[in-house]
């Protein structure tokens, strides 16, 4: 991971643990239940923006500069799979 994306997800994932936190919380408390799945959108919609800033940096990253290497063909593949598995 490049070194100006790590602490962004860092900092991102930490907040997403506080949200998580919060409706472990909200549970406890018997908080109503359109509340609780709101907050489980909101968890879900930050880990995909992670997700996609992760992703970002693995392109720019490590698929672009495996581009002109031998590694090409099996990059590809597995940059595949990844999507693959991220529209499921």
């Amino acid at each position: 991971m490049q070194t100006d994306t790590k602490p962004k997800v860092l900092n991102r994932l930490s907040r997403i643990e506080g949200q998580v936190r919060g409706i472990s919380r909200m549970v406890e408390d018997d908080r109503y239940c359109v509340d609780l799945l709101t907050q489980l959108q909101a968890v879900r919609a930050a880990l995909h923006r992670v997700e996609t800033e992760v992703l970002r940096d693995h392109l720019d990253h490590c698929v672009m500069g495996a581009m002109t290497g031998e590694d090409r063909k099996a990059k590809a593949g597995e940059l595949i799979e990844l999507l693959a598995r991220a529209g499921r």
